[in-house]
């Protein structure tokens, strides 16, 4: 039976009809519009589902369920998004009721990296895998963990946070977090830019300045002049990697996966980033869980979210 998967993003809400295999039968987006107030995008919600089985031409008995990802703390039990960072107004909203109460049809919502990494285990790079990471690497760094084939939640719903893990003891970056040394503030898009902009303010010409021109440094430009060849963008993606594979080595030795799956707008890098990170990971893991883990890019890419999001009805 058909389930629909909803991936509710800074700025825009993807919607898809996801059969039992994991087939995209029918997916559209609308915005997100937050400085608009969670209402608006809620009732944005409503109208692309109403669309969505206009289009499909089915009925709310033909949906096995509805899944929300969302960025943030969630309480999968309660359906209840308790805090979206990046999408303001999102504090303690009960959207799973909500939706159920509109079309009566059973809703579940959980954290968006959860989602991907449901969708990667059962779609994706994680098939036949019974314990796996799924990391997305971007503006911040999480996670989806799956042990002995189930998702792990955690006692508050907020299991997961390996960009939180601490790098350094003392002093060390600001993360988002409010806190000090996490891996998010030593390796996510931001810390590609800093590091970028750092070397810039030496003084120093490299080709990611050429190719920003006036525009401001993003990690893409950064990318693509490693791409390229230039060493100093190719040196901060190593740099990168080191971060991640250390903190992943702690993760590796904790919870003894088959794989890692590494996706996200950073990971976009390839090899750039996943060949440092291989490397640091092989020689800091112990030994027997260091040749157990293989470290993989996501296969399912945007639609991981919304494959994933469907089969929350079942997980």
């Amino acid at each position: 039976m058909n389930r629909i998967g909803i991936d509710v993003g800074g700025t825009n809400v993807k919607i898809a009809l996801v059969d039992e295999k994991g087939s995209i039968l029918y997916s559209n987006s609308v915005p997100t519009r937050a400085e608009m107030g969670y209402e608006y995008t809620i009732s944005n919600i409503k109208q692309a589902i109403c669309d969505l089985l206009k289009e499909t031409k089915l009925n709310a008995k033909d949906i096995e369920g509805i899944g929300f990802g969302f960025p943030g703390q969630v309480d999968y039990k309660a359906g209840i998004v308790r805090n979206a960072p990046n999408i303001p107004g999102w504090v303690e909203v009960p959207i799973a009721e909500l939706i159920e109460n509109e079309f009566n049809i059973p809703t579940r919502v959980d954290n968006d990296v959860r989602c991907a990494a449901l969708g990667e285990l059962n779609y994706g790079a994680g098939k036949g895998c019974e314990n796996l990471i799924c990391i997305t690497v971007g503006t911040g760094i999480g996670s989806g963990l799956i042990v002995n084939g189930k998702l792990v939640r955690g006692a508050s719903n907020a299991a997961g946070e390996i960009g939180h893990i601490k790098l350094q003891m003392h002093d060390g970056p600001i993360c988002g977090c409010g806190d000090t040394g996490c891996m998010e503030a030593f390796a996510s898009g931001p810390s590609i830019v800093a590091m970028a902009e750092n070397y810039i303010r030496g003084g120093k010409s490299t080709k990611f300045r050429e190719m920003a021109n006036r525009d401001p440094i993003t990690p893409y430009i950064v990318c693509e002049a490693a791409k390229a060849g230039d060493p100093v963008a190719q040196r901060i993606f190593a740099t990168i990697g080191e971060y991640i594979g250390i903190g992943m080595a702690g993760v590796v030795n904790l919870l003894n996966p088959e794989r890692i799956i590494v996706g996200g707008g950073v990971a976009d890098a390839g090899d750039l980033l996943l060949n440092p990170l291989k490397k640091t990971l092989k020689s800091r893991a112990m030994k027997i869980a260091g040749e157990a883990v293989q470290v993989v890019p996501a296969q399912l890419g945007n639609t991981a979210g919304v494959i994933g999001a469907s089969l929350l009805i079942e997980s």
